[in-house]
């Protein structure tokens, strides 16, 4: 009896924490979520090595983390082929993506970020040589990206990553995108690249104008694909809806209350 009310103990005691782990994942609107991940990213563009003169301050964009979300929740470890697609963000053409998949008990927003951020030690920055993998390192700390936003998903299992059970899929989009076949950045004195109205901060371009985050309305939050909308497609297909709605209750009264009617001959 003691045994198995022990081992009943640690079964609650196990559900309980694994339960607990997944509801914790933080959604794309916690603003704790939000700060870290756009600090991080900050803070790892502001540290490259060699320097850089055109450096832009990264800040957070609701759409691209509605992107991420939704390609987040297919549970697939592959880029998004919809990023390219010039209707996908409202002020973006093409998008840039960066992925991480790990255990549950091994993700958090810095630990994912900085993995992509290690990938440095494969990539020379004069020759452009990457010896592994190094394009979620020069998506990070690509000069022209100045939007991110990203999102994290439990999936209890991901396509392409089949070694793993039960994980968290952490994935990032970027507006514009990078990787391009050119340099990340242009190396030298930080700041001295900067557009002319910026001003520089913590080795930075800064731009209140370019920096404000831009709320972006939708009525819905579909499962993949996803169609962002502006505010007033949303207040006009709000609309037309009411007036359907209200046609077809008015149509239905008049025939009620006039059954011998005719409004066609």
């Amino acid at each position: 009896m003691r045994v198995t009310l022990a081992t009943m103990t640690w079964l609650i005691s196990f559900v309980y924490s694994y339960s607990y782990k997944v509801n914790n994942l933080p959604d794309i609107e916690n603003e704790d979520f939000i700060k870290e991940c756009v600090r991080i990213h900050n803070k790892f563009r502001s540290e490259v090595t060699p320097t850089a003169r055109d450096m832009r301050y990264m800040t957070w964009d609701p759409a691209l983390a509605k992107i991420a979300k939704a390609w987040a929740k297919t549970c697939q470890f592959r880029h998004n082929p919809q990023l390219k697609s010039s209707k996908m963000h409202p002020n973006f053409t093409s998008l840039g993506e960066n992925i991480w998949t790990g255990s549950l008990s091994l993700f958090s927003e810095s630990s994912a970020i900085s993995n992509w951020y290690n990938e440095i030690k494969d990539y020379d920055f004069n020759t452009r040589r990457c010896t592994k993998v190094c394009g979620h390192y020069t998506q990070v700390v690509w000069a022209d990206s100045y939007k991110v936003g990203c999102a994290v998903q439990f999936c209890p299992r991901v396509s392409g990553f089949e070694s793993l059970s039960n994980g968290a899929h952490f994935i990032c989009n970027y507006g514009p995108a990078g990787n391009y076949p050119t340099w990340p950045y242009q190396k030298g004195y930080t700041c001295s690249a900067c557009p002319p109205d910026d001003k520089c901060l913590q080795n930075l371009c800064v731009n209140p104008k370019r920096d404000k985050v831009t709320r972006y309305y939708s009525l819905v939050d579909p499962a993949w694909p996803i169609f962002l909308r502006n505010r007033y497609t949303s207040l006009f297909l709000i609309a037309n809806s009411i007036i359907l709605i209200m046609s077809v209750i008015i149509t239905i009264w008049i025939k009620k209350k006039y059954p011998n009617l005719s409004l066609l001959d």
